[in-house]
């Protein structure tokens, strides 16, 4: 192919969907119109890795500069891959700029070493983070850390067991990982996130490392199996060293949910109610409860009950990251409270789950339940009333991110918060 033969002229809106794909594109790329408009982004064509490093980068220059040119290596239908010059302008209407045009010239001979950007070690560690959802982790270890303040305080543990805290803690965030992954294997494998084409954001249609080809679909199930393998292992391990048969149904809890939450043929998540239930118990009193237990040796129904409040603010995560998948979880079956609510009613499901969340950790200090450092949570009250009007404002647009982005430092926050003022203020 000449290079001055056949060029691909493709345009995209603002998150990068494709709205027109001419015949050379079609040439060039192997998928024919009807596939990708509409349909697809445009970083199919590009490899993962290109996509986290320097897309962003590109685009940035195009709207900035009005005009990116480059070198780089894109992917064919088929999986080849070929060198190609870039040319990216924005697109504009009415004087505001609405997406990217990016015209592509296959390069002749194809040199793919030469044209392939360079790619830095922390992208890749990066990239493992995003497959794996590392920042969500907050989710599961804030509880372990109450868990472990409430059991210092009221179980009187001295001295303190480290190696316990830690293989727990461990154990807490493998068994996070194997639900994170599950839950895009399943989503991605049962065509959720594939129609979900409303966001390309953290928090909207999983890890989206399937999409953008930074994992295949057997590599994110066996990460699954593996963190699931290393969480029992850990475990296992803890369960020896002190000696509580116990903990091994806390485990088999976690393990269900985890694998079950997206899993066919249960897929809880799907259940109008179930799958927030599962994070709010899974997130809190679980967590809290076993912690307890691997450290003490003892458990009683409170320490299941100072769980209650982080477990309601996880649930809150959970509750607006499904804002933007709202139309694509309808479409695909999953009926979580949000698409059974719809948008605008769920927004009042936010505010209740604050209210719950923030008014048990009040009322447990009142009855004498929750030790008074308990109220230091309330210092994330801010974030709660930030978040709750974007949410009201935003509940349908792109602006919604800040909400989301609020709603998991407020869950981080008001933990880490808990945790100081319940070993502080005793």
């Amino acid at each position: 192919m000449n290079r001055t033969e056949v060029k691909s002229t493709i345009t995209t809106d603002m998150e990068g969907r494709i709205e027109t794909y001419n015949k050379g594109a079609e040439q060039i790329f192997g998928y024919s119109a009807e596939e990708v408009i509409g349909n697809k982004r445009v970083s199919l064509f590009s490899p993962g890795l290109v996509v986290l490093e320097h897309v962003p980068a590109w685009l940035k220059t195009a709207s900035e500069e009005g005009e990116y040119k480059g070198q780089t290596v894109f992917l064919r239908k088929d999986g080849t891959s070929f060198s190609a010059e870039i040319r990216i302008t924005p697109t504009f209407s009415d004087g505001e700029q609405i997406g990217y045009c990016g015209v592509t010239t296959p390069m002749n001979p194809s040199k793919e070493v030469d044209a392939m950007p360079a790619i830095s070690p922390m992208t890749k560690v990066f990239a493992g983070m995003v497959i794996t959802r590392l920042p969500f982790l907050t989710a599961s270890l804030i509880p372990v850390l109450i868990g472990a303040a409430w059991a210092v305080v009221t179980h009187s543990v001295s001295p303190f067991p480290w190696l316990l805290f830690f293989l727990t803690l461990f154990g807490a965030g493998a068994l996070h990982v194997s639900a994170n992954t599950f839950n895009d294997y399943f989503d991605w494998t049962s065509g959720t996130d594939k129609v979900n084409n409303d966001y390309f954001l953290p928090f909207s249609g999983g890890s989206r490392s399937m999409e953008l080809g930074l994992i295949s679909e057997n590599g994110m199930l066996k990460v699954g199996l593996i963190s699931l393998v290393v969480a029992f292992t850990l475990g296992l391990v803890v369960m020896l060293l002190s000696g509580q048969t116990l903990l091994i149904l806390f485990g088999l809890a976690g393990a269900f949910s985890a694998y079950f939450y997206t899993a066919p043929p249960l897929r809880l998540v799907a259940r109008k109610g179930l799958g927030e239930l599962l994070i709010g118990l899974n997130f809190g009193p679980l967590v809290t409860a076993g912690t307890v237990l691997a450290l003490t040796g003892r458990v009683t129904w409170e320490d299941f009950a100072i769980g209650l409040p982080v477990g309601l603010l996880t649930t809150a995560v959970l509750w607006i990251n499904q804002f933007p998948d709202e139309d694509a979880d309808r479409i695909s079956g999953k009926h979580n409270l949000v698409v059974v609510l719809g948008k605008e009613r769920a927004r009042w499901g936010y505010i209740i789950l604050m209210v719950a969340a923030f008014g048990l950790g009040i009322i447990g200090v009142m009855t004498g339940l929750f030790p008074l450092g308990t109220l230091a949570m309330l210092g994330a009250l801010p974030l709660v009333f930030s978040a709750s009007q974007i949410l009201f404002k935003h509940y349908e647009d792109r602006e919604l991110v800040a909400a989301n982005s609020k709603t998991i430092n407020l869950q981080m926050v008001a933990g880490l918060l808990t945790v100081a003022g319940i070993l502080l203020i005793r």
